[in-house]
């Protein structure tokens, strides 16, 4: 259900859509579609939904934040922006109601404001003053279970009323960014492991060569492993391929 803010009725853009803007939104979701599955880093992959939202949409600012989940404390951050102006890209964090994103992201509803000026939810007038933004749409990001883990937000320089196909686009477009971040953490957290488990392979084989070759006990080569590796700041990873090496000359 949408959420429709106190706006000004006179000199709202309502530009009819036309075939060429349809035709525009489904390129649009088709080159996010590419970039999801593509081999670009997470933050790349950011950049280039907001700049392609930014775009086919015809907003002026387009910005994702992403919500920070540290126990008791939720923080909301800014994460990918096509604004140049400093001061939207610097570093920006929000509590979990504070704000549009804020009340977006406590809420799961899309929020349609058609001037931010009489939006109280809305707190960083003067910086929209500065930019010259007027109206915006702030759109949750889903994943299984309907759980929030960020917004987009898409902001005009004049006064305008989003129409419900603009924000369906925009909320397909932040599922979307929402997958691509879950299945990019994904294969972070299976590196991680399958590297945590490589080490482990290699420290056991290593102790087993510093047990043959020098009668050590098994604790006694791992802690050997681990004095190499402070003494030298390299990884335990890196000596007990060293001793493997020189196991093999």
């Amino acid at each position: 259900m949408l959420i429709s803010a106190v706006g000004i009725a006179k000199n709202i853009s309502m530009e009819p859509k036309t075939q060429d803007t349809y035709d525009g939104y489904l390129k649009a979701l088709m080159d996010i579609s590419r970039a999801i599955t593509s081999d670009l880093y997470l933050e790349d992959i950011l950049k280039l939904i907001v700049m392609v939202t930014a775009k086919v949409i015809g907003v002026d600012i387009c910005s994702l934040w992403l919500v920070e989940d540290e126990g008791e404390s939720c923080r909301i951050r800014l994460k990918a922006t096509q604004a140049l102006d400093p001061d939207y890209v610097n570093d920006r964090v929000l509590r979990v109601r504070e704000g549009v994103v804020g009340f977006v992201v406590a809420e799961n509803r899309p929020l349609i404001v058609e001037d931010i000026f009489a939006e109280p939810r809305f707190k960083e007038k003067e910086m929209a003053r500065k930019l010259g933004l007027a109206s915006m749409v702030s759109v949750p990001m889903n994943v299984q279970n309907n759980k929030v883990i960020g917004v987009l937000n898409c902001f005009t320089s004049s006064l305008y009323r989003f129409t419900e196909t603009e924000v369906n686009l925009i909320t397909t477009v932040a599922n979307q960014a929402a997958v691509a971040i879950m299945n990019t953490e994904l294969m972070v957290k299976t590196r991680v492991i399958q590297e945590e488990l490589e080490t482990r392979k290699l420290v056991e084989r290593a102790k087993e060569v510093l047990v043959r070759r020098r009668n050590m006990t098994g604790e006694q080569a791992y802690r050997w492993i681990q004095k190499r590796s402070m003494d030298s700041r390299k990884s335990i990873l890196h000596v007990a391929e060293a001793v493997l090496l020189s196991d093999e000359i």
